[in-house]
């Protein structure tokens, strides 16, 4: 199998021919409310600049993105004044029997945008391995190495290992500025067959702490 994968472009012809100032890879530029510089006009979705709560604005074309900012437009619209929380990228994708997923930073996005990355990766299983069906889970941890920020993660396995909600619990911690050594304090649900009393995240997290102590 051969994939090519050759990414997307705004389409944002018809704003420009209207006035509307574009940003980042010619997108529409909207603030945080999502309203373009013309008077009465607001813009949602793949055609418009993403505030990123880590980077700032960038081009993020996500369809879990696009019904956030659209909620946004459509009540501010009626007049109201909801802003963007802002994305972190959060991606999720199966791959036949597997699945990988993403959310925050990678190394080297972390570098670029002025943090002091450290990078950890580690496995874990996806519940109690005396109970049969169990699953390894491979991650990476990304935290920033003066404040112990969690900024990124990535997990790769079983499509039936919680990859996709596991990744939301990273991405909830990240969303809320906590450091990759908290992660190990969220009361997370467990019983063997589906889990065990240490979350595969707070595994990572761990590790990622012992590591970041030698460096």
């Amino acid at each position: 199998m051969v994939l090519v994968v050759v990414g997307v472009r705004p389409e944002t012809t018809l704003a420009a021919e209207a006035g509307a100032a574009l940003g980042v890879k010619g997108a529409i530029a909207v603030d945080r409310g999502m309203r373009t510089q013309l008077p009465g006009v607001l813009a949602a979705g793949d055609c418009i600049v993403t505030h990123h709560r880590l980077l700032g604005d960038t081009y993020l074309p996500l369809g879990s993105t696009a019904h956030k900012q659209g909620r946004v437009a459509g009540e501010n619209a009626l007049g109201g004044q909801r802003q963007f929380a802002g994305s972190l990228g959060t991606q999720v994708v199966k791959i036949f029997e597997q699945a990988a997923a993403r959310t925050g930073l990678r190394d080297h996005e972390a570098a670029a945008a002025g943090f002091d990355p450290v990078t950890v990766g580690s496995q874990a299983d996806d519940h109690k391995a005396y109970y049969p069906g169990s699953h390894r889970i491979t991650m990476r941890f990304t935290g920033d190495r003066g404040t112990g920020r969690l900024l990124g993660v990535q997990l790769f396995g079983h499509r039936h290992a919680e990859i996709a909600k596991r990744i939301d619990i990273a991405a909830t911690a990240i969303f809320h500025g906590m450091t990759v050594d908290a992660v190990s304090d969220l009361d997370l649900s467990y019983t063997p067959p589906l889990g065990s009393p240490w979350d595969a995240i707070q595994i990572g997290a761990q590790d990622w702490v012992r590591a970041a102590q030698r460096h």
